[in-house]
């Protein structure tokens, strides 16, 4: 905080706005931090705020099937097969879906502390997943200190019907009822990225001694990787509030979604859309919107209102030529799919942006590529903030 003041070139201002700040009921410290930030942060010129509404109605002509309904908060899906995929349920349970059907008996259920958005959340199959049968879940769990946020590795049966624990890969992940992450991924390099959200207080997001607020950079057995951006630290992002969205495209760079405020700080709206590499700093919570500070990178795509994204994916099919290589993010409270269109710089930069399916399947939470060549999408509309239909959540396929 006394940093932010510093740089402030105008005292009586910063003061003001901070006494005004904290009348209307912010604490002191937050009132003076949102106050200084307001009074000196530039703003980044390749930052894209869209300020009324979400963006323009998609133009490609595309459609959703129904591929499998019955589930509760589908929050991650990786595919074993074409035929084949493994969901997480928050409330605890990893399903296997063959051919469109949900099998009835859960393939393993995990002891999870769910409240509002923990519980059991990312998913990810080991590279060498074939061979290991190894898959990696990020989860809430009661720990001795109290709840906490880890990720574990299992080994799936040959006949997919049933899973054992192998070990805890990453334990101490702060944990709260919102800001959780979540988001498992492995990389381009065969790393485990793993996203994690603030829980709830701000400053960790920018402490590289706390797992919180960061996409993590792990080897698939849980050690911290020799050339991480940050000797000996499993940090390769920090600045992040809450991320559940993140891929790579052809080119290898990273492109992470993030929660902007709801709130913290006496701000509200402005998720984003990034492009970052090893140790860059998004930001969080110094900076927010389009503010643009030294040392730390801004959006390249905000909206004033909140969506929030939930997870992205990198479209690399062919069935829809138009979208190649274009980002499709998952929302929530705005209820629609988004699509990021890059040019063809580097790094690069938001050419256009669409919504499609907006208010159509309600609140959408994974996207994720599917090894036909299709998007895949989950509902969201029975984690208690939406209106959760007899069919409960589904799984989308999107074609043409």
């Amino acid at each position: 905080m006394r940093n932010a003041i510093r740089q402030g070139k105008d005292w009586t201002l910063v003061n003001a706005l901070a006494l005004f700040l904290f009348a209307m009921g912010a604490s002191h410290c937050d009132a003076m931090r949102a106050a200084a930030s307001s009074s000196t942060a530039e703003k980044s010129p390749g930052c894209r705020l869209v300020s009324d509404d979400y963006g323009p109605p998609g133009q490609v002509p595309v459609r959703a099937e129904v591929v499998t309904s019955g589930l509760e908060v589908p929050w991650g899906v990786a595919f074993l097969s074409s035929r084949e995929m493994l969901v997480t349920e928050r409330p605890g349970r990893v399903r296997i879906v063959r051919d469109g059907a949900l099998a009835e008996a859960p393939v393993a259920t995990v002891a999870v502390r769910g409240e509002k958005e923990s519980g059991l959340l990312g998913i990810a199959l080991h590279p060498n997943f074939a061979q290991t049968r190894f898959f990696y879940l990020y989860l809430t769990a009661e720990a001795a200190s109290g709840a906490e946020n880890r990720v574990e590795r299992w080994t799936l049966a040959k006949d997919g019907s049933s899973a054992q624990r192998d070990r805890t890969i990453i334990a101490g992940i702060p944990s709260a009822e919102f800001h959780d992450g979540g988001r498992l991924r492995f990389g381009p390099d065969g790393m485990l990225y793993v996203g994690t959200g603030d829980a709830r207080e701000p400053d960790r997001a920018q402490d590289l001694d706390s797992p919180a607020g960061k996409i993590l950079r792990l080897t698939p057995d849980g050690e911290v990787p020799n050339d991480n951006p940050f000797p000996g630290k499993p940090a390769f992002l920090l600045g992040i509030r809450n991320t559940q969205g993140f891929d790579w495209n052809d080119r290898g760079a990273l492109l992470v979604t993030d929660h902007g405020p709801s709130g913290d700080l006496l701000r509200r709206g402005h998720d984003e859309v990034n492009v970052a590499e090893a140790g860059v700093n998004l930001g969080w919570p110094t900076i927010y919107a389009c503010e643009a500070r030294a040392g730390m990178s801004s959006p390249l795509l905000t909206w004033k209102s909140a969506a929030p994204p939930g997870g992205a994916a990198v479209y690399r099919g062919e069935a829809i030529a138009e979208w190649r290589n274009s980002l499709l993010i998952a929302t929530l409270a705005s209820k629609h799919l988004h699509r990021v269109v890059f040019d063809g710089s580097t790094p690069p930069k938001v050419a256009a942006h669409e919504v499609y399916f907006r208010d159509t399947y309600g609140r959408l939470r994974d996207v994720v590529m599917g090894p036909d060549g299709h998007l895949y999408v989950t509902t969201s509309n029975c984690d208690g903030r939406g209106d959760c239909p007899n069919h409960k959540d589904q799984i989308l396929r999107i074609a043409r």
